[in-house]
């Protein structure tokens, strides 16, 4: 008896070193081999310098570099293992150019540049990473901030309109309506005064051609002079005047894009927006409307409550 005891021991103690080292790599998965890590865009300016060296010194363990877009062959030419990351919209236009050429993330792309260049369709070797904030969260914004607002008024144009059905989806399960108003001659200032009269807040899209510069002091004057809140379309126009936005900083794509490198390309979904955010508001706005004083920390957590993560 104590000869087969003493015979199943050793078994056991290799069964249980086994399944301790196998919890042990569940835990600490291995890493893949060193990746080569090419980001690349029409400029080579100091900004995409500097995020370059920020995601290097996130990956030591690869090998991170910006070729300018001018010094790149033909995306077919490069190496099939690359991890190719475009910068900006010119750098798509130069991949779409051979359907060749290795897996690519799209970096802060809006909704619009990709429909200008691709229309409804995805090329399989393409992951785009959307810049402007999803809808949905920017709905649930404004219920976070202005509670009682049920009217979602929203300007459009040619380029914007395909957004308005996935608008309208979003809004439904959070009982909020959307009233739109095409404003396809934004000298005309007709459609943004019926919008005005029928809405309860102002909800921006990020479509420059509505949202720029030279019309920015139209849409705000109009809007306060009514004593309505415009919610929206990115961090930029916040600090122009508009209340509120969520937004993604280069931390907050830093760690998504890292997160994204760790995984085989085959498993990068098809369009992604950044899990990460925050949420910035105009102060003086918020006086001005009679809204109490923003938590943008506090917002931009209850915002997140429920976000997956692919």
């Amino acid at each position: 008896m104590l000869r087969r005891l003493s015979g199943k021991t050793p078994t056991i103690g290799r069964l249980l070193a086994g399944l301790c080292l196998a919890i042990v790599s569940l835990l600490n998965p291995p890493r893949l081999s060193a990746a080569d890590i090419l980001l690349t865009g029409v400029d080579d300016s100091p900004g995409m310098r500097a995020f370059t060296a920020a995601l290097s010194e996130r990956r030591p363990g690869d090998r991170v570099r910006f070729e300018p877009l001018a010094n790149l062959p033909a995306p077919g030419q490069l190496p099939g293992n690359t991890r190719l990351i475009l910068l900006d919209p010119a750098s798509l236009d130069w991949r779409l150019q051979d359907a060749q050429g290795p897996p690519t993330l799209v970096l802060r792309i809006s909704r619009l540049q990709a429909r200008q260049r691709l229309g409804a369709a995805l090329p399989p070797h393409l992951s785009l990473l959307w810049s402007d904030p999803p809808l949905d969260r920017q709905l649930r914004l404004i219920r976070s901030l202005l509670p009682q607002a049920r009217r979602i008024g929203v300007l459009y144009d040619q380029h914007s309109e395909f957004l308005l059905k996935e608008l309208r989806q979003a809004a439904a399960p959070l009982h909020l309506e959307i009233v739109a108003e095409h404003w396809d001659d934004t000298n005309d200032s007709r459609p943004l005064q019926s919008l005005l009269k029928n809405s309860d807040v102002l909800l921006g899209l990020d479509d420059p051609g509505l949202y720029n510069p030279k019309t920015a002091k139209n849409l705000l004057i109009s809007s306060y002079a009514r004593q309505m809140a415009l919610v929206g379309p990115n961090a930029a126009f916040v600090k122009a005047g508009s209340l509120a936005s969520t937004y993604s900083d280069q931390d907050d794509w830093l760690t998504v894009l890292d997160r994204l490198l760790d995984r085989s390309p085959v498993t990068w979904p098809r369009t992604h927006y950044p899990y990460l955010f925050k949420v910035l508001n105009n102060p003086q706005v918020a006086r001005s409307l009679g809204i109490e004083q923003i938590d943008e920390a506090s917002v931009a957590t209850q915002l997140a409550e429920g976000v997956s993560r692919p």
